[in-house]
């Protein structure tokens, strides 16, 4: 499917709902690719329609009988590629280079009833910027609604650019790796998984200490060609190294923030740490929070703060 454009008129007044396509979403499965259509709402402001499985192999249930909060992430990160392309005409094959993002779930309000659920995804664009016409810059903020309820808010901060540019940034980088791991995983059940293709880290001597696994092959973390690690990979493993810093309790990160700094390259180590103070902000009494740092090459890839608050029952 074509990227769908706005005329004149609709930049006027609300328009859609038009259908989402695989290539808007940068997804190469249907059962990856979770928002179905969009609407403009007005000037700058959208309504994403997405659905989640009540099973999915990578992001599955928590808490027994709970969506992933990841889910919920990779679900705005989705809308907002949608409406990149669709909304703001960025060509399909621009890059959008992830700065930030910033999650808060409710769960109590991600229980999984019988088949799909349906949400909405009202995303609002801020400080949007234009070079020759297309946008470079912006930030996203998120609310997601399930039957009218919140379930989770959020934020992303990025810039997109075009082939040629970042080829530009990336050089002689700008190549896709096909590294496969030589390094085995840490126990699955230890960072909350079942399948030992799905850990990514690795042990090392050293304590709160990790080394990043990365299996181009995966075929959810990987579709299409990838030059680097991609962020959401660097998410979920800051996800697992949480979830070994506190092994006597389920970590699910119902809150949480990531910055980037630099891309995580294959072909080097890239090591995950977590540091025994808590991360800042986290709440208080039934909320564990930890930081959790990425680093290659003595440079540093990501920071981010991860909070795990259990729902009632």
């Amino acid at each position: 499917m074509n990227t769908t454009t706005i005329d004149e008129d609709s930049l006027r007044s609300p328009s859609g709902p038009f259908p989402a396509s695989l290539a808007q979403l940068h997804r190469a499965r249907e059962t990856d690719a979770f928002p179905l259509s969009w609407t403009r709402t007005d000037e700058d402001h959208y309504s994403v329609t997405a659905r989640w499985p009540a099973a999915h192999p990578y992001f599955a249930p928590v808490h027994g009988h709970r969506h992933d909060p990841l889910l919920v992430t990779e679900t705005m990160r989705q809308a907002t590629l949608l409406v990149l392309h669709a909304g703001y005409d960025v060509p399909v094959g621009h890059h959008f280079l992830l700065s930030e993002l910033h999650f808060t779930c409710r769960m109590d309000r991600l229980g999984i009833d019988e088949g799909p659920a349906e949400v909405e995804v009202q995303l609002v664009c801020r400080d949007v910027k234009r070079i020759r016409g297309l946008v470079s810059h912006l930030r996203v903020d998120a609310v997601v609604r399930r039957a009218g309820t919140v379930v989770s808010l959020g934020s992303l901060l990025g810039r997109i650019v075009g082939p040629e540019a970042y080829r530009r940034i990336r050089g002689e980088r700008a190549v896709p790796g096909f590294e496969v791991p030589r390094t085995p995983p840490v126990t699955a059940a230890l960072v909350g998984r079942s399948r030992a293709e799905d850990v990514l880290l690795s042990p090392t001597p050293q304590d709160r200490t990790w080394r990043l696994r990365v299996d181009t092959r995966h075929p959810i973390l990987f579709q299409g060609e990838k030059d680097h690690v991609p962020g959401m990979l660097l998410l979920e493993a800051a996800r697992q190294a949480a979830a070994l810093e506190r092994p006597s309790e389920p970590f699910v990160p119902s809150s949480g923030r990531i910055s980037f700094q630099r891309y995580a390259e294959f072909g080097t180590p890239c090591w995950i740490r977590t540091h025994a103070q808590p991360a800042p902000g986290a709440p208080g009494a039934g909320t564990t929070g930890i930081t959790i740092t990425g680093s290659q090459d003595d440079g540093a890839v990501f920071h981010a703060e991860l909070s795990s608050a259990l729902p009632p029952c």
